[in-house]
């Protein structure tokens, strides 16, 4: 029997230790008290992109700007909190859990969102998972080579991201509602587990993903108050790192630092996110057309602009501002194109390192060491917090300048390919899906369908002269459907979900007006599978 009010539609296994009443009431309590300001701060998004498709520029605040200037720091950081110069992401699936805290890295960034797909069965057993990590009692045996993991006796400290405002859990409706999803997902983890963190002597430690604005920070900041009085713990115990990934909350890191002063761990760019954002944020313009996905990297004006701003402004504040996703993954076989790979790899943790930032984000265990070696070349104490660095006046011309570079058939082809197996993987269930030598989550999908999208609007031309239209995404598509049946077999084709990814990537990518997040129309496929 369920608390009042509270419906659940999923399965509930009355020997799992999730799904309690007072974890169900608990995050009940949440929703009653904070799903309506979500509600706001949705359509406010909508009226802010809708001003900016009329032709209203992104600036920063007037309204703000005192909190710009002040000399105000945010609460100081708790001692396993102060080194992070390497971060682990990754699903909340019992094996992947294991094997990022035992990888050597400072932090494992456990990601119910775009590294898990959101099955009912993905999040109720993550939720599981975590739970054992926080006690030290998971183990995990796998069922075909009898091979056991376990934790090690130091594992790294564990941070978690709940999933996004936009998102719903339609398993869990509270009074007749479903509950909001970020909601669930920290609700779940922080019931279960605030406590016995801080007898480890850590704490409840989270990732906030896709805040577009201090004001959806400010929501964060009071869930949290409501949620620690909730339980008896003091303010200021639960530490949130806020991923700087969308181009509106880049005019606001200050503002959005502010309002989680008492709660902030810093920021960090996420940088996959961002560049979709730009995507949709310039959805209108006609005269901001992304290139080759391959080609933005973070030499590009506006990228550098945005990490740059960032250090700078949690270098102010005193607390960490984290590095950007290596989505690098061995390669096994062909030495040079491994040491390639590891060689971009040192690169891009080298430019981060000397331009401040504190730690870095990688998404392979064996990443771990080579992004740790550059760190501590460079970064010899825990942090960077006392480095001096010198003066930078990013300003709004330098974070919206339109990037350049090549824009071709190959890379059209590359993103229909990218989507298309991405969205066929996240239907299955499964929402970290190796790719070309890359990990490739929700971001990187959505970059490739909105890429297109984008190409279909404002009617592209490529680098062979031709232009791109919705007739020519659909014999793209046909193509690449034709190539993963020759490599992959009819078997395997008929046994995946791939006519059901083409067809919500086709439906996506040739759309009158942009879908904001594919994973809001895959989420009803997930819900009828």
């Amino acid at each position: 029997m369920s608390p009042t009010g509270v419906t659940l539609r999923g399965p509930r296994d009355l020997d799992c230790p999730i799904l309690t009443d007072e974890a169900l009431a608990f995050v009940a309590d949440l929703a009653r008290r904070f799903t309506a300001r979500r509600d706001a701060l949705l359509e406010r998004r909508v009226a802010r992109q809708a001003a900016l498709d009329g032709g209203e520029a992104l600036d920063f605040l007037p309204e703000t700007a005192d909190v710009r200037a002040g000399d105000w720091t945010v609460a100081p950081l708790p001692a396993d909190l102060l080194d992070r110069r390497v971060e682990i992401t990754g699903p909340v699936d019992r094996k992947m859990v294991i094997n990022a805290l035992n990888s050597g890295a400072s932090v494992f960034m456990a990601d119910f969102e775009d590294a898990s797909a959101p099955t009912w069965a993905n999040m109720v057993e993550g939720q599981r998972a975590l739970r054992d990590a926080v006690r030290r009692t998971i183990d995990f045996t796998h069922p075909e080579t009898g091979k056991r993991y376990a934790l090690v006796d130091d594992p790294a400290t564990l941070m978690v991201r709940p999933r996004g405002w936009h998102l719903d859990e339609w398993h869990m409706q509270v009074d007749g509602r479903p509950v909001p999803a970020g909601l669930f997902d920290f609700g779940l983890f922080f019931w279960h587990n605030a406590r016995a963190l801080v007898n480890r002597d850590s704490g409840p430690y989270f990732y906030l993903p896709k805040l577009e604005s201090h004001l959806e920070a400010r929501l964060w900041n009071d869930v949290f108050l409501r949620a620690q009085a909730a339980v008896g713990l003091p303010a200021g115990t639960i530490k949130a790192t806020v991923l700087i990934e969308t181009l509106p909350a880049a005019f606001e890191m200050d503002e959005i630092l502010h309002e989680l002063r008492q709660h902030s761990a810093g920021l960090n760019c996420g940088r996959w996110d961002y560049i979709f954002s730009a995507l949709k944020t310039f959805r209108a313009d006609g005269g901001w057309i992304l290139p080759d996905r391959s080609a933005v990297g973070m030499t590009q004006p506006f990228m550098a602009a945005y990490t740059r701003r960032l250090v700078r402004v949690c270098h102010r504040r005193r607390v960490h501002a984290m590095g950007g996703m290596a989505a690098q993954i061995p390669i096994k076989g062909d030495p040079a194109a491994h040491e390639a790979a590891m060689a971009a790899v040192v690169a891009d943790k080298t430019r981060e390192a000397r331009e401040g930032h504190d730690g870095t984000w990688v998404a392979h265990p064996a990443l771990v060491p080579v992004a740790r070696a550059v760190f501590d070349r460079h970064m010899p104490g825990p942090n960077q917090l006392g480095r001096s660095l010198p003066a930078l006046d990013v300003t709004a011309a330098d974070l919206t300048a339109p990037p350049e570079g090549p824009r071709t058939v190959g890379g059209l082809r590359l993103n229909v390919r990218i989507g298309v197996q991405y969205i066929e993987a996240w239907l299955r269930g499964q929402g970290c899906v190796p790719l070309n030598h890359l990990m490739e989550d929700a971001a990187t999908a959505e970059i490739s369908r909105t890429q297109v999208w984008q190409q279909v609007k404002h009617r592209v031309t490529l680098d062979d002269g031709s232009v791109v239209d919705a007739g020519r995404v659909r014999r793209v598509l046909g193509e690449t459907l034709d190539t993963l049946r020759a490599e992959l077999g009819n078997a395997r084709m008929q046994a995946g979900r791939f006519d059901d990814a083409a067809r919500l990537f086709e439906a996506l990518a040739t759309a009158s007006t942009l879908t904001p997040f594919l994973t809001l129309p895959a989420y009803e496929y997930l819900l009828k599978r």
